[in-house]
């Protein structure tokens, strides 16, 4: 799946650089970004409410 989201999202459906080393770079460099993206996502949820029970 995450292939296909680099794929699909980051347009690497062709790499742009030249040679084994430019796709290697260019694969790393999406692969970072995609793995920043979940890390600012996992950041900036919302903490879990926690249920306070109700004592009555």
């Amino acid at each position: 799946m995450r292939f296909a989201h680099m794929k699909r999202i980051f347009r690497l459906d062709r790499l742009r650089l030249r040679g084994l080393s430019g796709a290697k770079d260019e694969v790393l460099l999406t692969a970072t970004a995609q793995n920043l993206r979940r890390l600012v996502s996992f950041l900036c949820r919302p903490p879990p409410s926690v249920a306070i029970p109700y004592a009555a």
